[in-house]
């Protein structure tokens, strides 16, 4: 049973459309990847799941497909945010635990597990980009929702950084929490994700593991071999 279902979801703005008949499900415990190009519609839709903005038609549906209620159900984590920026990461994580309800006693292992001992007692606002993607992770890993969204989560991070942040995700995919994770560079989702969801100009385009999208990209193209998830992506959008 899927723990979301998105079903015929549409936003409008103005004559725009930004989201058109999207439909899609979330698994419990998988590592989902939004991919799509810059415009594509993702911020909108994980917006609209989120509940920040009101979604024109469709339905969002939680478990047992009874309506969903986006603070019981999932923790968001936009792109680009700086909250509390005169605040210490401490002080920004530990009123983060109480005030949507965490447990306490992860907190320092969560700092551990992203390399943020160090930054603790620093202004969140004077963190570097990196830093502070990495503080307001920890800050979603923490929140009791069992769905994560998290918008970009490699942005700002180097290589290291983001193996590292990748392997901190699939651990606690593993323990049992559900993720789904709006990238931009298909590749680097492709390390890491257990399925997709390809959305383009508002729609999705195809969802799936890479050998089933392939699948789908090979009988629209027998012409061609598809190797990675880069080469299926335009094959599809």
């Amino acid at each position: 049973m899927p723990i979301l279902q998105v079903q015929q979801l549409s936003k409008r703005f103005g004559k725009i459309a930004a989201l058109d008949d999207v439909s899609f499900a979330v698994q419990p415990g998988e590592v989902l990847g939004l991919i799509g190009p810059n415009g594509a519609g993702k911020s909108t839709l994980f917006d609209c799941l989120a509940g920040l903005l009101p979604h024109d038609g469709g339905r969002v549906l939680g478990p047992q497909l009874r309506p969903a209620v986006p603070a019981d159900l999932l923790f968001y984590v936009p792109d680009g945010i700086v909250p509390w920026p005169e605040q210490p990461l401490r002080w920004v994580l530990d009123f983060g635990v109480g005030f949507f309800g965490g447990v306490a006693g992860q907190r320092d292992e969560v700092v551990a597990e992203l390399d943020l001992t160090n930054f603790l007692d620093q202004p969140l606002g004077a963190l570097s980009k990196g830093q502070r993607k990495r503080g307001l992770l920890a800050l979603g890993l923490l929140a009791p929702q069992p769905l994560l969204l998290i918008d970009e989560p490699l942005d700002g991070l180097d290589l290291r950084q983001m193996r590292d942040v990748a392997g901190v995700l699939r651990k606690h995919a593993a323990a049992g929490r559900t993720l789904f994770l709006s990238i931009h560079q298909i590749g680097d989702a492709a390390r890491f994700c257990d399925r997709f969801v390809l959305l383009s100009g508002g729609q999705v385009r195809g969802e799936g593991t890479i050998a089933e999208l392939a699948a789908v990209a090979r009988a629209r193209h027998p012409e061609r071999a598809f190797t990675d998830l880069e080469e299926v992506f335009l094959a599809l959008t």
